[in-house]
């Protein structure tokens, strides 16, 4: 009686868990089945709810934990349904749904070589299994991409590392590391707008993500914003202190702020020589830079034209626009150096490429004058013939021209050969023209206006440079040159 007595307390101890059990795993199987309906229904969140439930009812079963994986998967939440995944598998290692949602997970953060050993163990349990095949294949080129991607890193070939973490995407939508890769270089290509768009994104999941902070304050840094780009360098550094990429930066964007700072200051003093040392140093920092380079360029262009290095000047003008060839103030700069140096051409075409960026009624001015110069460049040279300033007076004027005058007088030249007394002659009838010109003021402001000369009855055509000779120099009779010894000759008037 004892014996039976201690049977029953031990049956009565023991019956009411077993009977809790089946129906714990009952309640289990409700749930996820519940479960199920809401993943059919795309309920994705509410389908988590009911499987988390019958997770906690039965913590042991396989199918629960990978079923509350895919629907992670289904809501972006690799990182967690990589957890549920693996624990699916630990618990159940043939199970294939387990090991290829693990396997997919591994590959959607980007780590495909993880991912391969997940898709080569649901087919070492089923060789046949095509989703299994496929997404071993999937992995496969991912690692190509990225192994493509790493070399051409180095080459410094952006576009094509940008196509190959784009491909890579496809595969792996929440790998952070491609996406970094792919922001930093669409920063190097000046594609700044989308890569600060990857990085902000990126920062709104993960705000102390390093990279992220590192590629936003590259964006800046390459757009010459630099005071914020230091801000988001240091806020790199301070979530990861080793992190190189943003310790260079940091110091590159600290001295070329610096340096640009002095030479500005130094320039405003008058001190060009050492303006231009520090717009050099500074050019040195980091070639990468594309925007401030460009700038600093015009400014040593700036420099230059102060110091009156005019070819120099033109030479950075030209470095900045193939910087950054919608930069308005280097091509002023540079057409404004054609224009002292009388390349009139180049001037006007600077200037025509402003007024279709900045439509002003000082560009246009600007462009006006330069068509004007270039207009009075393509006549004949009137002060170059007599040898005169442009601002000569009427006495400098009539010097110069008694002086060309009998220098060219074809009397002058008449033992030379007929190729020289030609030469000689064709001269001589420019340097009346130009004396007949420069001596009238109503035609002298006509052509320093840059009018039409053969207006108004101005035919240059009309006139006779010997009648000009004999009336300057108001000899009643003839004149001639006569030899008064070898090579020397006087004239007189008859």
């Amino acid at each position: 009686m004892a014996a039976a007595a201690e049977c029953d307390v031990v049956m009565a101890a023991t019956e009411p868990e077993l009977l809790d059990d089946e129906e714990a795993k009952r309640e289990a199987e409700s749930f996820k089945e519940q479960g199920n309906a809401y993943y059919a229904k795309k309920d994705y969140n509410e389908a988590y709810n009911y499987y988390t439930k019958a997770i906690d009812m039965c913590p042991k079963n396989a199918s629960y934990y990978g079923n509350r994986a895919a629907t992670l998967m289904m809501l972006g939440r690799f990182r967690e349904a990589l957890g549920d995944a693996q624990q699916s598998v630990r618990l159940d290692d043939s199970f294939v749904r387990g090991h290829l949602r693990e396997g997919k997970c591994h590959l959607s953060l980007g780590n495909a070589m993880a991912a391969c050993r997940s898709f080569q163990r649901a087919l070492e349990l089923d060789h046949k299994n095509a989703q299994a095949q496929q997404e071993f294949k999937n992995a496969n080129a991912v690692m190509e991409y990225e192994k493509i991607a790493e070399t051409d890193f180095e080459k410094r070939d952006f576009r094509k590392v940008v196509f190959c973490m784009d491909r890579a995407l496809e595969f792996a939508p929440a790998c952070h590391r491609f996406k970094i890769l792919k922001a930093e270089c669409l920063a190097m290509l000046g594609r700044y707008p989308e890569a600060q768009s990857v990085a902000s994104d990126i920062l709104r999941m993960d705000s102390t993500n390093a990279d992220a902070l590192y590629v936003r304050g590259l964006c800046l840094y390459y757009e010459d914003c630099i005071e914020k780009a230091v801000q988001f360098f240091v806020q790199a550094l301070r979530m990861a202190p080793d992190h190189e990429k943003a310790c260079i930066a940091c110091r590159n964007a600290k001295a070329l702020k610096a340096k640009k700072e002095d030479g500005n200051k130094a320039f405003k003093e008058g001190n060009y020589k050492l303006a231009y040392e520090l717009y050099t140093e500074a050019l040195g920092i980091d070639p990468n830079n594309i925007k401030t380079n460009a700038k600093l360029y015009c400014n040593r262009g700036t420099v230059n034209s102060k110091l009156r290095k005019l070819d120099e000047a033109i030479e950075d003008c030209t470095s900045a626009v193939k910087l950054d060839d919608t930069y308005v103030k280097a091509y002023l700069r540079r057409a404004q150096c054609y224009m002292d140096t009388e390349q009139y051409e180049e001037a006007v075409r600077d200037y025509e490429k402003v007024y279709q960026t900045e439509k002003t009624k000082e560009h246009k001015q600007l462009l006006k004058n330069a068509q004007l110069e270039l207009k009075k460049s393509k006549r004949k040279d009137y002060y170059k013939i007599l040898g005169v300033d442009k601002n000569a007076s009427e006495d400098e004027i009539k010097k110069a021209y008694r002086k060309r005058a009998l220098m060219h007088h074809p009397d002058r030249h008449s033992g030379a050969s007929a190729e020289v007394q030609k030469e000689e002659e064709k001269k001589f009838k420019e340097v009346g023209e130009a004396f007949t010109i420069l001596s009238d003021p109503k035609k002298k402001t006509r052509y320093d206006s840059g009018q039409d000369l053969d207006e108004e009855g101005m035919n240059m055509g009309d006139f006779d440079a010997n009648n000009i000779f004999k009336a300057f120099f108001g000899g009643p009779g003839g004149f001639s040159f006569e030899a008064s010894g070898p090579g020397n000759f006087f004239f007189q008037f008859g």
